[in-house]
């Protein structure tokens, strides 16, 4: 195994995203580039305007959704390597949502993964992450804090649709925050659809059908709509993005109970930026254990990390002993990674 510090780096941070020199390509350019590898379809990691897009299979559809039909999008399957100027690169899943991959980097004896946004826990709605070993591993800590532990999901199924039951008993419609791609998918498969109608957002909704036409089994629903409110007052449950609560939109389902999903109701404080009622801790992220488990298990002599926690990751890893410095970059720290464009607030 080669250590990082006697060669040029493989992979470097510029000022249009992470960049491999040896292949000339980028991954997850935050810039237009001429070519740049995907990790999955989350605004902040897949931007317009690159010539040419590369990403897994499963995610195809949904990055073409998310950054236009006209793109040029290479969809390849996880696993096949395949060679860019000489270096070898195949995408391997990350348990984030449906199509998000680690990229594995190879050049002559020196390999790199970079993570992307991952999970450890499982999640029927894309595929479970895989452990690629490497010489260096960039790696997001967006929760890279030891207070960060989840909970088993299946537990944090049964509270979310105890939850919707109470609300019903009160004649509540019960309204759930979850973002539109990811998080509000794996909220859906977790719902119990004995107990009342499911409505989606229209944002939420045009993604939920590409997962369908993607194999991916989920609950029955209905459109959002006024007259299904109105129909459904007080037996329903909503999932809607955040930012839709913040105008009128919500208004339609009253009176209603808003809870939201996300990693970052583990902190006090941060349910009442929403208004919420409830929160259940649920992250499509790695917690503080996957992170070191992850790390572990690459046997990774380098660690570099991205995206959230990063000083205070990076400072623990050397203190334990495993190399690890800092790529300051433009990913965001949100829960979903992932910003809320304008049309999150449609019907």
């Amino acid at each position: 195994m080669t250590a990082m510090n006697t060669r040029q780096p493989l992979i470097l941070n510029t000022d249009r995203g992470l960049y491999c020199p040896a292949g000339d390509f980028y991954i997850d350019a935050w810039r237009p580039v001429p070519r740049t590898i995907i990790t999955h379809a989350h605004s902040d990691h897949a931007r317009k305007g690159s010539t040419q897009y590369l990403t897994a299979d499963d995610g195809v559809n949904i990055l073409r959704g998310r950054i236009g039909e006209d793109a040029a999008i290479q969809g390849v399957k996880y696993g096949d390597a395949i060679d860019l100027n000489g270096v070898r690169v195949s995408l391997h899943p990350a348990g984030h949502v449906l199509g998000s991959a680690q990229v594995r980097v190879e050049h002559k004896d020196d390999v790199w993964v970079i993570t992307g946004d991952y999970k450890r826990q499982t999640d029927r709605t894309c595929r479970s992450f895989e452990v690629v070993r490497c010489n260096t591993l960039i790696t997001e800590c967006t929760f890279g804090l030891p207070i960060f532990r989840w909970r088993e999901p299946a537990e944090v199924a049964q509270d979310i649709n105890d939850w919707w039951r109470d609300n019903i008993e009160h004649g509540r419609t019960s309204m759930l925050l979850a973002y539109a791609l990811g998080k509000a998918q794996r909220v859906l498969s977790h719902l119990d659809p004995s107990i009342g109608p499911i409505l989606l957002h229209g944002a939420v909704q045009r993604i939920v059908d590409t997962y369908r036409d993607c194999g991916i089994d989920l609950p029955p629903t209905q459109a959002a709509s006024s007259e299904n409110a109105k129909a459904n007052r007080g037996r329903a449950i909503v999932i809607c993005p955040p930012a839709a609560v913040e105008g009128t939109w919500a208004r339609k389902f009253a009176p209603i109970s808003i809870a939201v999903a996300s990693g970052w109701m583990t902190i006090r404080g941060f349910r009442r930026r929403h208004n919420a009622d409830r929160g259940f801790v649920l992250s499509d992220h790695a917690d503080w254990p996957g992170l070191l488990q992850t790390i572990d298990e690459t046997r990774a002599e380098y660690v570099i990390a991205t995206h959230g926690y990063t000083q205070q990751f990076s400072r623990y890893l050397n203190e334990r002993g495993t190399r690890a410095s800092v790529y300051q970059t433009r990913f965001t720290d949100s829960d979903e990674s992932e910003a809320k464009p304008a049309e999150e607030t449609e019907e």
